[in-house]
């Protein structure tokens, strides 16, 4: 199943609540994203970010150095993607990032993770924010995870018939 959403945030109508709820339900309780940028020369570079705990509204969250790649990448050429997922399910994020430099912000979302990462506190400040803002979804759900994923592949290969891919749609955000 393919569906389109009706509009795109920031140009009238938006991503349906129904939308926003499935993508919000395929992410939730997901710690990582691979964060692709457009690096100088437009070579397309992916890294592994820690996602940060907020409800999903259409905007994702990371913490950066300030110095980084991604952060430089993300300042020149804003396009990037965001790839969520384990099992059976699966999220790709297209959107614009920015670099966000908001003390309060930094506080709201600071964690034990984030301290790891960066122990002199949100304060430090080479500590910044890579907020994506998404346009569009597309997801890929395979009913009972990975084991039915497996046994799906299984099945497909005994019978000869097509794999049931479970559910695939892509929305608008």
């Amino acid at each position: 199943m393919t569906r389109v959403g009706s509009g795109r945030r920031g140009h009238g109508t938006g991503m349906s609540a129904e939308d926003t709820r499935r993508v919000a339900e395929l992410i939730k309780g997901e710690r990582f994203g691979f964060l692709t940028t457009i690096a100088p020369g437009g070579n397309l570079t992916s890294r592994p970010m820690t996602l940060q705990e907020v409800e999903f509204d259409g905007d994702l969250w990371f913490f950066a150095e300030r110095g980084s790649h991604p952060v430089t990448h993300v300042t020149a050429t804003p396009q990037v993607n965001v790839g969520i997922g384990s099992g059976g399910t699966w999220v790709s994020l297209t959107g614009s990032a920015r670099v966000v430099d908001d003390l309060a912000k930094k506080k709201e979302l600071w964690n034990s993770g984030v301290e790891a990462w960066f122990p002199n506190g949100p304060e430090d400040p080479d500590v910044v924010l890579i907020k994506v803002e998404g346009d569009s979804a597309e997801y890929w759900d395979s009913p009972g995870g990975r084991l039915a994923t497996a046994f799906s592949f299984v099945k497909a290969r005994a019978t000869g018939e097509r794999i049931d891919a479970g559910d695939n749609a892509k929305v608008d955000l």
